[in-house]
């Protein structure tokens, strides 16, 4: 593991003497998504577009939704749109999800961004909500110009970020399973131009897959110096200690996905923990000039991931399993994870008058350098050896397993660069049409340090973008958009040759609506792209090129008022995702066909929320329930009969203001008890969902 700075330590202490509070949720304002009040420092990427004249559909989960829900992580709060789907999420330790079809690599973390930064590179674990102000989901036809994204969407995390008035909470919370969470935030102003903010929370979870027990600490303190009536600088500093087991869920016997209890742990619990630390730096300055704005920043990202994890071994000669029918053969790994990643952008937005139309111009370059130490040993079983197996329906623990031998001791170096340019032109009062597009360089190198050998790969791309809007009214907006992407992909396959970057093409068209009553959108999307990677079910640990896939589908979102103190929420999609080639595995020794359903991707998803605002003796209260709705999915990518079943959730949550500055709050989850199973990477890996939860919480706020 890379080692820490004595800044790392003395923050920490000084973080935990100042104490954890925090600011009441403020909902995020879904109509113009350029214009975040509580961000204090404006958004990447945005220029001064409203986004009811932008040729994108995009979803706000603003932190009141998160609170209601009682969500605490990230994947939790990704859970509400129907857009996302959860996928393999590597035993635990890290968030994996796929928008509109579309997941990059199963054996990294998900891409997302952090205030415009990228924060899915690197093994950061998985993220706490206790800092966000909103979630962004940016859908569809976008990569040209955020860059190095997936065409199904972006998603985007803005924090919360310090004010000049003091206010804050401190919240407990006590649930099933043993969870405990204490959460905070305070801010306040140091002087009339310097503002402070300080949020976080500590976890101790158990869980109902005995004996998975998990503990986390994330701390977010952040500054804002208002240094003048045109210029702001914005600090904010994250770390992360987390202690996870790892977790591959349970195994399906001949098939059958129900054969074994969904508390049943296959692993060892001598294994311990998985340690994960994040220390990130992000620095932000905006200066207005005019009507023009400038807007820079660095980012850097200090993350690491070590530990030992048991897992069911994947290929089919070396499993006892397919013997006997309870003989689990498994394997142990070590693992020590190191990365490093600077990234640093600078843009410039703003409007110009020329030849009588109106250009809202936005240009920028940003650039990165990203460095993966990746560590590996490991212990596999030979055909026949039951030295380190588990009898699947009365495991004994307490097993020592043989010596491994070394997989990967590498060094992975990725460096890239870009430029992009956008303008969108008020054609007329109703038409906007938006031309844009991003030029990338981009470098990787992996340096094999067992073998003393390297790959290098260099590539160059330029990716155009177009949309056009036509707003017949102020309520009511068209519009339609075409993009090309481009994404690097990390590692290289099981001979050491490294993968080429993922290229797309994505079309989307829809609608937007803003009235007193109801706003939302419906779109319509398709995309496709190459060089998709998969996990390789032979070779476990690696990645293989799966060659093209393609998405298509129709979202719909709204919000509606049903009365003055009854709110509506509705998400919901229609996602076709498949492989758009033949695809013949000499080593997989199978053939997948044109048209085979992408693993863990549900065809239709819906989240319906209600909520209702009313009083009871006199005091404040709330109530509602969330419905979601997931499909069936594709749960191992090379056999299409095993495929995880559709279920349906119901979840209750309800809020009484019990005192002028204190809440209770109680969140009922899978209220029906309901048996299921959330993601998949094989029918020997499968993770199971929830039973039935529950969780109080009590919040003094100030």
């Amino acid at each position: 593991m890379s080692s820490r700075s004595p800044f790392h330590a003395s923050f920490l202490s000084l973080a935990v003497t100042s104490g954890l509070m925090a600011q009441a949720a403020i909902a995020a304002d879904t109509q113009d998504i350029e214009h975040v009040e509580v961000s204090a420092i404006r958004q990447p990427f945005r220029g001064d577009v409203p986004l009811k004249s932008q040729p994108q559909a995009v979803e706000v989960l603003s932190a009141e939704i998160l609170e209601d829900a009682g969500v605490t992580s990230f994947l939790d709060a990704l859970d509400l749109s129907a857009s996302i789907s959860r996928q393999n999420n590597f035993g635990g330790v890290w968030d994996s999800f796929a928008v509109r079809g579309f997941i990059g690599d199963e054996n990294v973390p998900s891409g997302y961004l952090v205030n415009g930064y990228n924060a899915g590179r690197g093994f950061g674990g998985t993220r706490d909500t206790a800092n966000v102000e909103s979630i962004e989901i940016l859908k569809g036809p976008g990569s040209a110009l955020y860059g190095r994204s997936e065409p199904g969407g972006t998603v985007n995390i803005i924090t919360k970020k310090p004010t000049f008035a003091r206010e804050g909470y401190l919240q407990a919370s006590a649930g099933r399973w043993d969870n405990y969470r204490l959460e905070g935030d305070y801010t306040d102003k140091l002087t009339d131009t310097l503002a402070f903010r300080i949020n976080g929370a500590y976890e101790d979870k158990g869980s109902f897959r005995t004996p998975i027990d998990s503990k986390k600490l994330a701390l977010t303190p952040s500054l804002l110096w208002q240094i003048s009536d045109a210029t702001k600088l914005s600090y904010e500093l994250e770390y992360v200690d987390q202690e996870t087991p790892f977790d591959r869920g349970i195994v399906a016997i001949d098939g059958d996905i129900s054969a074994l209890p969904v508390t049943r742990f296959l692993g060892e619990a001598s294994d311990g923990a998985n340690q994960i630390d994040v220390l990130a730096h992000q620095l932000t300055i905006e200066h207005q000039l005019g009507s023009w704005n400038l807007l820079g920043g660095l980012n850097f990202r200090d993350t690491g991931l070590e530990g030992y994890s048991s897992d069911p071994e994947l290929v089919s000669a070396r499993q006892l399993l397919n013997t006997d029918g309870q003989t689990l053969s498994r394997q142990h790994s070590y693992r020590d994870f190191d990365s490093t990643d600077l990234s640093a952008r600078i843009e410039a937005s703003g409007q110009f008058a020329f030849a009588g139309i109106t250009h809202h111009l936005l240009i920028g370059a940003d650039g990165y350098h990203f460095e993966f130490d990746k560590y590996w040993e490991r212990y596999r079983p030979t055909a026949g050896d039951d030295t380190y197996s588990i009898n699947v329906y009365a495991p004994v623990y307490g097993q020592t397993a043989p010596a491994g031998t070394l997989l990967y001791d590498q060094t992975e170096t990725q460096d890239s660069y870009g430029i992009y340019l956008q303008n969108q032109m008020d054609l007329s009062a109703r038409w906007k049409l938006l031309l844009g597009g991003r030029f990338d360089s981009f470098e990787q190198t992996i340096e094999k340090h067992n073998t003393s050998t390297s790959t290098e790969q260099k590539q160059d791309v330029f990716s155009p973008r177009a949309g056009l809007v036509f707003e017949w009214s102020n309520q009511i907006s068209y519009y339609a958009s075409y993009a090309e992407g481009f994404r690097p992909n990390t590692g290289s396959d099981y001979r050491g040759i490294a993968f080429e970057p993922e290229l797309s093409k994505s079309l989307e068209a829809g609608v937007k609506f803003d009235s007193a009553l109801v706003s939302g959108n419906v779109a319509l999307f398709s995309a496709k792209k190459s060089n998709v990677l998969t996990a390789d079910p032979v070779n476990s640990g690696y990645s293989a090129a799966l060659g093209e896939a393609e998405s298509a589908g129709i979202e719909v979102d709204l919000n509606a008022s049903l009365t003055d103190n009854t709110l509506l929420l509705v998400s919901y999609a229609y996602t076709d995702a498949k492989t758009a080639n033949d695809v013949i595995n000499a080593d997989w020794g199978v053939n997948i066909p044109k048209g085979s359903r992408l693993i863990n991707i549900p065809k239709h998803t819906a989240t319906v929320t209600v909520k209702h605002d009313t009083t009871l003796f006199g005091r404040d209260t709330s109530a509602g329930a969330t419905v979601r709705y997931v499909d069936d999915r594709l749960g191992e990518t090379i056999d299409p009969s095993y495929v995880l079943p559709s279920y349906t959730l119901v979840n209750l949550f309800g809020t009484y203001a019990a005192a002028p500055n204190i809440s209770v709050q109680v969140n009922v989850t899978n209220l029906f008890d309901q048996e299921y199973y959330v993601s998949s990477y094989s029918a020997l890996w499968t993770m199971p969902g929830e039973p039935r939860s529950y969780k109080v919480s009590v919040k003094y706020q100030f």
